[in-house]
């Protein structure tokens, strides 16, 4: 695996581009703060979409989950620093990583692959 650093002048078209190619996907958010630990805010959410100001100011703003009665997660990103892509060896992507002004990391992993619908919001038949 290799990371890759997205540089700040970059964060909003790539966060528009990244939204788009993994919606749906199932992402699951750890937060590692200094003062707190490990904690997971997040497990097996659809990704909605990740947001940033145009001039790379300000919170990173996620988005997951889906209408209720589903889980909704939006979680803002206070003094984002750095933000890291980690790559698998062919290229894909596998998890998003930003470092705010404190130390604190938020980590996104996902599965390739939508989440399905709960089964009373699936199509007739039963495929989603």
């Amino acid at each position: 695996m290799r990371n890759r650093l997205i540089p700040r002048a970059e964060w909003f078209q790539f966060f528009d581009e990244f939204s788009r190619r993994h919606r749906g996907w199932a992402t699951t958010v750890h937060v590692l703060s200094p003062k707190l630990g490990s904690q997971v805010e997040a497990r097996d959410l659809p990704l909605e979409g990740i947001v940033s100001r145009a001039d790379g100011s300000g919170p990173i703003s996620l988005f997951l989950g889906s209408a209720p009665p589903r889980s909704n997660l939006e979680h803002e990103i206070e003094g984002p620093r750095q933000v890291w892509v980690e790559l698998s060896e062919e290229g894909g992507e596998e998890a998003l990583e930003v470092e705010s002004e404190d130390g604190t990391k938020t980590v996104l992993q996902f599965r390739a692959g939508r989440v399905r619908p709960p089964a009373d919001r699936r199509p007739p038949g039963g495929r989603s």
